[in-house]
Order: C-alpha cells, then sequence, then structure tokens
C-alpha cells in the first residue's frame, strides 16, 4: 500500500507540472515560467554567436553547421541588417528570427518617417526586447525562440560626442543589456564567455578583434566536423558635423 501510495503522489506531482509547463501566463510555485525556460533551451541547441566590441568596429562571428549538398547556403544567414546602421546576429529557431527581424525592420523605417533620423541601438535593442517580453505573457502565443546580438554605432553622450560602437543582447524573457564581447547560443557559451573574458582587451583594433572571434569560434568547432565560422564586420563610421559617413 506504501509503494502504491508513492506512484500515485509521483503521478499527482506530473499531473501538476504539466499544468505549469502548458500555461505560458502562470508561474510555477518556485517561480518559473517554463515555456520562456524552454524557449532559452531552444536557443541553447542552437548554433553559437559571438559579438565583440573593438576600437572602431563591432565584429560579429557565428558558426555555420554543415548544409545538405544540393542546399544553397545563401539561404542560410545568421547576421542581417537591421537598418543601414544596426546588424543583428542570432542564435535559436530560424523562422522565430524571421518573424523578429521583420518587426525591427518594420520599427525602423517606422521611426525614420517619424523622427527623420536613424533609430539608435540602443532603441532597437529596447523595441526587439520589449517584442519579446510581449510573448511571454499573453495567453494564445509561445514565446520567440531565439537570442540576439545587435551591433552597431551610437553617439557617445558621455564622452566626445563622436559615433561609437555598441553591443547589444537580447533573450526570450524579454531583457536587453549592453556588452562588451558576449556568446549566445551552443553548449559552450559559458566556457566561451569565459574564454573572452581573459582574452578581451579595451580598444582592440580591428585584426585583433577578427583573431579573437576566430579563435573563440575554434573553441566551439571540432576538427572533424563540418563546421566553419562566418564573421561579420561592421563598418567604420565617422560624424563629420553630425552627419556620418561611412568608409
Amino acid at each position: 500500500h506504501n509503494s502504491l501510495f508513492f506512484i500515485n503522489t509521483l503521478d499527482v506531482n506530473n499531473t501538476n507540472n504539466m499544468s505549469y509547463d502548458r500555461a505560458i501566463t502562470v508561474f510555477s510555485p518556485d517561480g518559473h515560467l517554463f515555456q520562456v525556460e524552454y524557449a532559452m533551451e531552444a536557443v541553447r541547441r542552437g548554433s553559437t554567436a559571438i559579438g565583440i566590441r573593438a576600437k572602431d568596429c563591432v565584429v560579429l562571428a557565428v558558426e555555420r553547421r554543415a548544409l545538405a549538398k544540393l542546399q544553397d547556403p545563401r539561404t542560410i544567414r545568421k547576421i542581417v541588417p537591421i537598418d543601414s546602421n544596426t546588424t543583428l546576429a542570432f542564435s535559436g529557431l530560424t523562422a522565430d528570427a524571421r518573424v523578429l527581424i521583420h518587426k525591427a525592420r518594420l520599427e525602423a523605417q517606422s521611426y525614420r518617417l517619424t523622427c527623420e533620423d536613424a533609430p539608435s541601438i540602443e532603441y532597437l535593442a529596447r523595441f526587439i526586447a520589449r517584442t519579446q517580453q510581449k510573448y511571454t505573457q499573453r495567453g494564445g502565443v509561445r514565446p520567440f525562440g531565439i537570442a540576439s546580438l545587435i551591433a552597431g554605432f551610437d553617439l557617445d553622450h558621455k564622452g566626445s560626442g563622436e559615433m561609437k560602437p555598441v553591443l547589444y543582447q537580447t533573450d526570450p524573457a524579454g531583457t536587453h543589456s549592453r556588452w562588451k564581447a558576449q556568446v549566445i547560443g551552443g553548449r559552450n557559451a559559458k566556457s566561451l564567455r569565459e574564454f573572452l573574458e581573459k582574452n578581451y582587451q579595451e580598444d582592440m583594433e580591428e585584426k585583433v578583434a577578427v583573431k579573437l572571434g576566430v579563435q573563440a569560434l575554434l573553441e566551439v568547432v571540432d576538427s572533424g566536423a563540418k563546421k566553419y565560422g562566418n564573421l561579420c564586420r561592421e563598418a567604420r563610421w565617422k560624424s563629420y558635423h553630425g552627419r556620418k559617413q561611412g568608409r
């Protein structure tokens, strides 16, 4: 009888867990939103993306996994432009990323029409994070299964007032934060973050930052695996009398 009671108790606990598991708007007794945690697990199962802020650029490096022989590699992109001054790298579900990227591009165009100026990187990072957060507290939807690194150039309001490279991160919970270097996606994100902490230097030159990004990707890629890194260097910008000029 004791063993039978123990089994029944497990069944009740499993039933309760499943109810919290299925309801995105309901917290579990220990304060978890399971669907958000599952979305973060989708990010961990995705490809690794690395962002490194240097002196005059931002380096984005992503892991590109093996493709089918007949597949066009140009259709699989993990680094995409959002605006003329903003680039995004993501890890997680590509279909979810496509929807979120479309929303961010529309917001950037709307901002330009309304304010007659380009949106700042912080503005777009906040918009993407706000959109992701909305999908964690409404019924009938699910969280976006992606994390993103948003890179570009913003005005340095606290310093010289010139355009400075910046790097932001967003996650499925809807938080956003600014980083000097960050890793998202993949099972080795923690160890890669420690690698960047040991090797990152303030005001790195572009070549040094690119080399660090490649070295970090090589920590992920097994020698026998058919993987390679795809690097994208953000264009450098200067400010001339309030006008931005790329080179």
